[in-house]
Formats: structure tokens, sequence, C-alpha cells
């Protein structure tokens, strides 16, 4: 089986590092990054990744905006997405289908328990 891949959208470089190292070290799978809601859903169609990380405030293209370019793109409104953000509130529960969001994770997050979190989310096993 191959490794899972994960795209992380978020504009803090910091937070992106985090999610990164955790996700990668403790979660074993391939990370990809984008700075910005635009390179976010371009990286999103170029790589089909198994699932989107995304950050809900970032300036330009919010997460909102993003969400909706997702569901308005054939190729990618499949790909499961998991909200992080300071804001989990924005977003009421029976929204999250028709975004595509199985899951909101609230900031500040815990780092070792973020990828058990999203494989939870996800419906996928954990590596041991």
């Amino acid at each position: 089986m191959s490794t899972r891949q994960i795209l992380v959208i978020d504009d803090e470089a910091n937070v992106r590092e985090v999610v990164q190292a955790c996700l990668r070290d403790l979660g074993g799978w391939d990370v990809l990054e984008a700075a910005s809601g635009r390179e976010g859903l371009i990286k999103a169609a170029e790589e089909q990744p198994d699932a989107i990380v995304l950050d809900l405030m970032m300036p330009g293209m919010d997460g909102f905006a993003v969400l909706r370019q997702l569901q308005l793109n054939p190729m990618v409104q499949s790909i499961p997405v998991v909200v992080l953000t300071a804001k989990t509130y924005l977003i009421e529960r029976r929204q999250f289908a028709q975004f595509g969001v199985v899951e909101a994770i609230a900031k500040p997050f815990n780092p070792v328990m973020l990828p058990i979190q999203i494989a939870k989310a996800l419906g996928w096993e954990q590596k041991k």
C-alpha cells in the first residue's frame, strides 16, 4: 500500500512546519504544503492528495473560498478536508458535508494528537 499524501494549506509558515512534522513523523504520511488558498487549489488539482488540512482564516482567499472552489472542481471535490482553525465556531457541523469537511480541529492543537485526530476523521488506520 502506498503512503497517504496530505496537503496542508495555511498562510503561517510556522504552523505548516509543525503540522508537516507531526503528520510526517508521527502519522507516516507524505505532506505537501501551500502558503495560500490559490496555491493550495493548484497543488490539490496537480497532486490529487488523499486529504487536505485547511486553515480557514487566511489573507486574500480564505478557507471558505477554498472550500467553495474545491467543491466546484470535479477533479478535487471528493478529497476530504480537515479544517484546522482558531475559529471552529465559524462552521456548523451540518455544513461540514456540503463543503467536504470531515472534521474541524481547534488551534492551538496538540501536536502529538493531531495525526491521531486526522486519521480517525478520515477513517485511516494509524501506523504503529
